[in-house]
């Protein structure tokens, strides 16, 4: 995961060619069918079985997130998520032109993972999708914080190089999980609007799909913003009150 920052996540270098953006589109797709199929099937085999828990829904999410950034990460940057996406692009750490494409592969394979689910398990626990348990105002600003935390997370460990990119999976991945685990009975802990457009549709079910596409987007440019704002650039200081 070294390479994470050079691959996917910078606007520096040049523009890649159409077989080699097709290349990180399909890396993406991959990594975000996987993340839909684990984590909302883990969703749906909870509530037919009662097997895995909200523990364990939150760990499967957490833990696909993690592998695929290590398999991917190298190839695409491993954003697997629309918001991600464009808060690096916001960020100035991803190039604008990509930035449709990356969303189509996304939301793309979101929805094959999402209506497989279905075809596989049947209309349960609506695919997986997310819907707020809390008031909506309440709902917006938990997954704007939570949204914000992760990116946060991943800017630091994907962009900054006195960061140790191997840490990359573990950390992001484990961000993932803690959030699911303390915000996934208040709002689904989606982060991440193709996860939520996904199931949505194959569900059939939008009501508050709006809620799902805009906070995660919102707290990911914010994070990402965060993070410019309090990073210093003195590569070589490796003193232990930091570099500033």
């Amino acid at each position: 995961m070294s390479n994470i920052a050079s691959e996917g996540t910078t606007s520096a270098g040049p523009a890649p060619s159409p077989t080699q953006l097709a290349q990180k589109v399909a890396a993406e797709g991959i990594g975000t069918f996987a993340l839909v199929f684990a984590g909302c099937g883990a969703i749906m085999v909870d509530a037919q079985t009662g097997s895995l828990g909200h523990l364990g829904v939150s760990l499967t999410f957490g833990l696909v997130v993690c592998v695929m950034i290590c398999a991917v990460g190298h190839i695409c940057g491993a954003h697997f998520n629309p918001a991600v996406t464009i808060a690096f692009a916001s960020a100035g750490r991803f190039p604008w032109r990509q930035v449709p494409a990356y969303i189509a592969g996304q939301i793309g394979a979101a929805l094959l993972a999402s209506f497989l689910l279905r075809a596989l398990l049947g209309p349960i626990a609506r695919i997986g999708s997310t819907a707020p348990t809390i008031g909506l105002t309440s709902a917006f600003a938990v997954e704007v914080v939570i949204t914000f935390f992760l990116m946060f997370v991943i800017i630091s460990v994907a962009t900054d190089s006195r960061a140790i990119g191997s840490t990359a999976g573990p950390a992001i991945g484990g961000t993932v999980a803690l959030c699911a685990l303390f915000a996934g009975p208040l709002t689904g802990a989606s982060m991440n609007p193709a996860r939520s457009l996904g199931p949505a549709i194959a569900a059939g079910d939008g009501t508050t799909l709006w809620l799902y596409l805009g906070a995660p987007i919102v707290g990911a440019v914010l994070g990402a913003a965060a993070y410019r704002a309090i990073r210093c650039d003195d590569d070589d200081n490796t003193s232990a009150d930091g570099c500033c």
